[in-house]
């Protein structure tokens, strides 16, 4: 019964490899259990096909990626990150980063014949450099 009541709340795999030894009401969550709960969640409901990709962020503290994935064949599509020579070589800050990579990716998505995606912010708040991404994908044409 323990088993049954820890899957409800952390992946199969964490009580397979023995991570999670007990839950508790009053257990503190680190900031990367909350984020993959919020993941699950998000990723419950969401999923991206051929004609409507699945556009996925992933932040680290000093780059920013995304992709388009098609969930249906397993495949990503188009990818763009801040570390890409034309996006690296400027000197701005995160924020102006996350922008850049999101007109980057409109533009790939566009040659590739993408216009419309579904955004996944993959556990992350809406604000910031991933809103600012989201927001420079939608002016370049990329409907959210």
């Amino acid at each position: 019964m323990g088993t049954f009541l820890l899957s409800l709340y952390f992946c199969p795999k964490d009580i397979e490899e023995n991570k999670i030894v007990k839950h508790n009401s009053t257990m503190a969550l680190t900031k990367a259990d909350r984020r993959q709960r919020i993941k699950y969640r998000i990723r419950k409901r969401l999923s991206g096909s051929g004609e409507r990709p699945r556009m996925t962020v992933y932040r680290s503290n000093k780059q920013i990626y995304v992709q388009l994935v098609d969930d249906v064949s397993g495949q990503t599509l188009v990818s763009a990150s801040s570390k890409e020579k034309e996006i690296a070589s400027q000197k701005v800050n995160k924020i102006d980063q996350a922008k850049l990579v999101g007109k980057s990716l409109a533009a790939k998505a566009k040659e590739k014949g993408i216009e419309s995606v579904v955004f996944d912010r993959n556990g992350y708040l809406y604000h910031g450099r991933v809103k600012n991404l989201a927001d420079a994908a939608r002016k370049s044409g990329l409907k959210i």
